[in-house]
């Protein structure tokens, strides 16, 4: 699995003057740790964090961290924890790191990518995607960048479960619930469209038998005049 490149400066001061100062400067603050190491606060170009943003997935990427500007230059193995961004502007505020231990398992978000067309969407079905991301756990090395399902022999009702993924490698899913990952299921419109039909019948049924029971009445009278 590929490395990107990162880096990064030391920051001795905190606080809200700080981060508005870096800001101005094109740099947000940041932190690093991790379960063996302090935290060490730093600062980040924001035009870095763009220009890697557009090459990788962040939740499942590995970074070289190279900080620089303090007693003695630091490198680890880290993985982007968060990113805070305003809400309105989507400008990027803050950064969390973390130290990623080569040799332990992490749990990491992967996307589920679907293949082939289902029997069920064929036949008038729709494909339910319920979950769109998968977490797994793995080593650092072996994060997958997709689970890939195929859908192809899914028919109306049918479903695929989490217990039926396939997952190459040393690789396993961090939960004891068998929940549904996707499912082929018949469109709500159609099932709509359906009862409304049969309310429809329902009520011009009604109405004929209201007009039967009326025609009856009168030919009741004529017949007793």
């Amino acid at each position: 699995m590929e490395i990107h490149p990162f880096k990064a400066q030391t920051r001795n001061s905190t606080g809200k003057g700080t981060a508005r100062s870096l800001r101005r400067d094109g740099r947000i603050p940041a932190v690093l740790y991790g379960s063996d190491i302090e935290s060490v606060s730093l600062s980040i170009s924001i035009y870095d964090i763009e220009h890697l943003l557009k090459k990788i997935n962040y939740a499942q990427a590995l970074l070289n961290l190279k900080v620089e500007g303090g007693d003695a230059p630091i490198e680890k193995t880290v993985m982007i924890k968060e990113i805070q961004t305003e809400p309105l502007s989507q400008h990027f505020l803050h950064m969390d790191l973390y130290e990623v231990d080569m040799k332990r398992k992490l749990t990491v978000t992967v996307p589920i990518v679907t293949t082939g067309v289902p029997i069920g969407v064929e036949a008038g079905g729709v494909l339910q995607v319920i979950r769109r991301e998968l977490d797994v756990n793995c080593l650092p090395t072996e994060i997958p960048e997709q689970v890939t399902i195929d859908v192809s022999a899914l028919d109306i009702g049918d479903s695929i479960h989490v217990d039926e993924i396939n997952l190459e490698g040393d690789v396993d899913v961090p939960f004891d619930a068998n929940f549904t990952i996707l499912t082929v299921v018949v469109p709500k419109v159609v099932e709509e469209e359906v009862e409304e039909v049969e309310e429809g019948e329902e009520g011009e049924e009604g109405e004929e038998g209201e007009e039967g029971a009326e025609k009856t009445e009168e030919e009741k009278s004529d017949s007793e005049e």
